[in-house]
């Protein structure tokens, strides 16, 4: 972490790395272990539906993540309405409060459209996010780069509303960074310590700098690492670049200017 830097705080957790990485997609349960660690993540999600935890040799995914290092964050992947989602959640803490891991008070909140696009549904996600918060739920909220939706979101009780940089799994990048400051600007106007998390669509590392020098604080992401050609090497670039992207933001770029500006002095200079 920077010296000018602060924790990044998330309701009750307080974590030194901005960078969450999910569990799935991996070619093996071994690579992920080693993905993770290099990703330097302290939050990890994990899809809690009971059929995503073992594996087709029927090896179970929980063995493989240190619980003692890591912060589960569970998620509701894979689910397309209100009640779905809101069991599933509480499916989750019961798993966590039974292996003592810190993140069974909060969860990250997935109510999909649909299977083509796997954008969220704004209104069941509402309607989910307030009955969770009711249930004393830490929520964080997979959103679109919709600022009214966000703020909707947020004034439901969300911990942290998460945008989507682009489509789940595409890989496309930050399609709408207008979006996105937009968001940054309604949620943090009266709370300028409200985490915003980027969630979705990163596909290398310039990606994620990108995110984090809009000022968002962190970036959730999966794919990106998973079903890179060498996931250990793009483990170690996500880290980089999300570490050097929060330190530019903190340091402030220089203007865009149409012209150019001399970097020597004009002064002084020989044969003049």
């Amino acid at each position: 972490m920077s010296a000018q830097d602060k924790p990044l705080v998330l309701g009750t957790h307080t974590f030194s790395s901005r960078l969450i990485v999910g569990t799935g997609k991996y070619a093996t349960y071994e690579l992920m272990q080693q993905c993770l660690t290099e990703s330097a993540a302290e939050v990890i999600t994990v899809a809690v539906r009971r059929e995503r935890l073992v594996d087709a040799e029927g090896r179970n995914i929980l063995d493989f993540i240190d619980l003692g290092k890591y912060t589960i964050l569970p998620n509701t992947a894979g689910c397309f309405n209100a009640e779905d989602a809101v069991r599933v959640a509480r499916l989750g803490r019961e798993i966590l409060l039974g292996l003592e891991n810190p993140g069974a008070d909060w969860v990250k909140l997935e109510v999909l459209g649909d299977t083509k696009t796997l954008l969220p549904d704004p209104v069941a996600t509402l309607r989910a996010t307030e009955e969770l918060v009711k249930d004393g739920f830490q929520v964080l909220c997979y959103s679109t780069d919709d600022p009214i939706t966000a703020k909707r979101l947020k004034e439901a009780g969300a911990t942290s509303v998460m945008p989507a940089g682009s489509p789940i799994g595409s890989g496309q990048g930050i399609l709408n960074p207008n979006n996105i400051r937009i968001c940054l600007e309604y949620l943090k106007d009266s709370d300028p310590d409200y985490p915003v998390i980027v969630d979705a669509g990163v596909g290398t590392a310039s990606d994620v700098a990108i995110a984090m020098e809009l000022g968002c604080d962190g970036v959730l992401l999966n794919t990106g690492i998973a079903s890179a050609k060498d996931a250990f090497g793009m483990a170690q670039a996500m880290s980089l670049a999300c570490r050097a992207g929060r330190l530019a933001y903190l340091s402030g770029r220089i203007p865009k200017k149409l012209y150019a500006t001399a970097s020597s002095p004009e002064q002084g200079v020989i044969g003049t």
